[in-house]
């Protein structure tokens, strides 16, 4: 049993990891659909309403704003509404200032969490595309019309762009290995028809199609969009064209805490979006199980696979495999302090990737499991922003 434990297990992480990318690849080559939108003239544009959530973001809002009001989209169809969730700062006093310019502010005084900020403001909106984006995000300024093209398709009901991650003292592109494997992952289930959920920072839906979700949801981004498919069968497409940029937090720690945050909204999503793993759903059933399910899970895996193989250290194969299990965890660790850049060193960091991302998955399942997430979110202290 313990051996069968031991490899089942790495089995899990493997597939996880390695093989389910690996068959998301081979299946969007062989079933997956490539289309292209065509553009649209100024006449076809549909109204849209920019809605950026916003808690105590004074030392962003200000260029959130002059970025928002740069994009290129004809102003007689764009709404810009920020949606302050009890501010004890000067975000709503900035935000006043853009009112002669266009921009509303709902300035909601109680902290109610990000869920309900955006059930009430979304009914008060006025577009019939809805483009959702975070105070410390900031937008190409052709994104939100790369975004709307696709609406011209009734199937369509979400749509969700690029983020580009930035290193904030030099403004360099910093897209990490596993940002670059989570986005080629997303670009395979989008060609399948499969893309789960959208990116905060850069996502459009038709507002129709908006759902009120619990006040109490911790990753909106990702309940939203598949709340929308199971109640209308929409679908949801990435256009790796519409791009927006943001900054990477200074401090791994604070990095760590959003990951912790994601994971308890993994696991609480799970009662919300069962019906998702219905086989008969196709292509989705899949990937929901193989990309979510199944990744939230690994952190168990990995205990299992180190617990089995404690248990059968007698043997010499099993001492060889939790030497090399120590060893990883060794060299995860070791690349929190590396510096550089060079393509070990980021091989490394790969490593530490892995190991600090399961590790706050547990963390997470165990903010999920004791109540102690809120849906309330904390934002994370970033310098000031160096525009694209």
């Amino acid at each position: 049993m313990l051996v069968i434990l031991f490899w089942w297990c790495a089995a899990m992480v493997v597939y996880v990891y390695a093989g389910y990318p690996l068959l998301a690849a081979w299946l969007a080559r062989r079933f997956g659909r490539l289309t292209e939108p065509r553009p649209l003239d100024d006449e076809q544009l549909p109204s849209i309403s920019l809605l950026v959530a916003a808690h105590n973001e004074e030392s962003v809002i200000r260029q959130r704003l002059e970025n928002a009001l740069a994009m290129d989209y004809p102003t007689d169809k764009l709404e810009i509404v920020v949606a302050s969730d009890g501010s004890t700062d000067r975000t709503a006093a900035i935000v006043k200032q853009f009112g002669g310019r266009g921009v509303r502010l709902l300035d909601f005084r109680d902290r109610r969490g990000k869920a309900s900020v955006l059930n009430a403001a979304v009914a008060s909106l006025r577009g019939g595309i809805v483009l959702l984006s975070d105070a410390n995000t900031f937008l190409d300024p052709s994104a939100a019309r790369r975004l709307v093209r696709w609406f011209a398709d009734d199937r369509i009901g979400v749509v969700c762009g690029r983020l580009v991650l930035s290193d904030p003292q030099t403004g360099q592109n910093v897209d990490s290995l596993y940002w670059k494997y989570e986005t080629f992952i997303k670009k395979c289930e989008a060609r399948l028809g499969a893309l789960l959920g959208a990116n905060g920072a850069i996502y459009a839906l038709r507002r129709e199609e908006y759902q009120p979700i619990p006040g109490d949801t911790i990753v909106d981004d990702m309940v939203i969009p598949l709340l929308a498919y199971l109640r209308t069968g929409c679908r949801t497409v990435y256009d790796a064209q519409a791009v927006a940029y943001e900054e990477t937090p200074p401090r791994i720690a604070s990095e760590f805490r959003r990951r912790a945050r994601i994971g308890a909204g993994g696991f609480q999503s799970l009662a919300r979006l069962w019906r998702l793993l219905d086989p008969r759903r196709g292509w989705i059933a899949l990937a929901f199980l193989s990309h979510k399910v199944l990744r939230w899970l690994c952190p168990f895996f990995l205990l299992g696979l180190l617990a089995a193989n404690l248990l059968l250290i007698d043997q010499p194969l099993y001492r060889l495999m939790l030497a090399a299990q120590l060893m990883f965890y060794a060299v995860s660790a070791a690349g929190t302090f590396l510096p550089g850049s060079a393509p070990l060193v980021r091989m490394i960091r790969a490593t530490t990737m892995f190991s600090s991302m399961n590790l706050a998955l547990l963390v997470g399942f165990g903010r999920w499991l004791t109540g102690r997430q809120r849906g309330a979110w904390q934002r994370t202290a970033r310098p000031s922003p160096l525009l694209p």
